[in-house]
C-alpha cells in the first residue's frame, strides 16, 4: 500500500507540474511550447494527440486546423534557429498528432481510449459512493468537483495510453523476433539448397573419372585372377627300375 500511495503522490505532483506548465504555455511562446512537447515523459504524454495540440476532444475540424497552424508555426525550426534540433522534434510531434486526428479511424481509437478513461472514473466514483452509503457516511467524494473529476480522467486516460503503447511495443518486438527467426530459417534453407546443388554438380563432374578408375581397377583385378588360375602340366617323373 505504501508503494502504491507513493506512486499516486508522485503522479499527483507530476500532474500538478504539467498543468502549471500548460497554464504558463497558454501564452503560446515558441520556447515554452518546445519545452512542453519535449518535457520528461513526453514519449507517453504525447501519445494523446489532443494533449499534444492542447485542444478539447469535442473540437471541430476547423478548430483543429487552426490550432495546428498556431503550434506548427511556433515550433517550426525556421522560427527557432537558435535551437533547431529541439524545434524539429517538437514540430514532428505536432505534425504527427495532427495527422493522427485527420485519420478518421485513428481518431476514433483515440476517442475510444479517452471515453474508456472517463467511464472507468465514473465507475470508481459510483463504487466509492456505494461504499460510503453502506457505511452510513455522507455521500461526497472529491471527484464531485469538476476539476478533480477532469484530473482523474486525465490520469486514467494517460495510463490507458501508456498501457496500449507498452503492449504495442511488445507485439512489435515479438513480431520482429518472429520475422528474424523466419529469415534465419529461410537463409538456412537457401544455404542447404546451395550446398546440395554444389555437391550434385561436383558429383556429376567427377563421375566419368570415377567410372574410368573403377574400370581400370576391374581390369587389373581380372588380369591378376587369370594369372592366378593359369596352371602348367608337368611331365611325370620317371621311375627307375630296380634289378635283382
Amino acid at each position: 500500500m505504501a508503494a502504491g500511495g507513493s506512486g499516486e503522490d508522485a503522479f499527483q505532483t507530476f500532474y500538478t507540474e504539467v498543468k502549471q506548465i500548460e497554464k504558463r504555455d497558454s501564452v503560446l511562446t515558441s520556447k515554452q511550447q518546445i519545452d512542453r512537447l519535449l518535457r520528461p515523459g513526453a514519449s507517453y504524454f504525447n501519445l494523446n494527440p489532443f494533449e499534444v495540440l492542447q485542444i478539447d476532444p469535442d473540437a471541430t475540424d476547423e478548430e483543429l486546423k487552426k490550432r495546428f497552424r498556431q503550434l506548427s508555426i511556433l515550433v517550426h525550426p525556421d522560427k527557432n534557429q537558435d535551437d533547431p534540433e529541439r524545434a524539429q522534434q517538437a514540430f514532428e510531434a505536432v505534425d504527427k498528432a495532427y495527422k493522427m486526428l485527420l485519420d478518421g479511424e485513428h481518431k476514433k481509437k483515440v476517442l475510444d481510449v479517452i471515453q474508456a478513461g472517463k467511464e472507468y472514473v465514473e465507475h470508481m466514483v459510483s463504487q466509492k459512493k456505494k461504499q460510503l452509503k453502506k457505511d452510513g457516511k455522507a455521500i461526497i467524494v472529491e471527484e464531485d468537483d469538476p476539476e478533480m473529476f477532469r484530473q482523474a480522467v486525465y490520469k486514467q486516460t494517460m495510463k490507458l495510453f501508456a498501457e496500449l503503447e507498452i503492449k504495442r511495443k511488445e507485439r512489435e518486438a515479438k513480431d520482429m523476433h518472429e520475422r528474424k527467426r523466419q529469415r534465419e530459417e529461410e537463409i538456412e534453407a537457401q544455404e542447404k539448397v546451395k550446398r546440395d546443388r554444389e555437391w550434385q554438380k561436383n558429383f556429376e563432374e567427377t563421375r566419368d573419372g570415377r567410372v574410368d578408375s573403377w574400370r581400370t581397377f576391374q581390369a587389373k583385378g581380372k588380369t591378376k585372377k587369370e594369372k592366378k588360375n593359369r596352371t602348367f602340366l608337368k611331365p611325370p617323373k620317371v621311375k627307375m627300375e630296380q634289378r635283382e
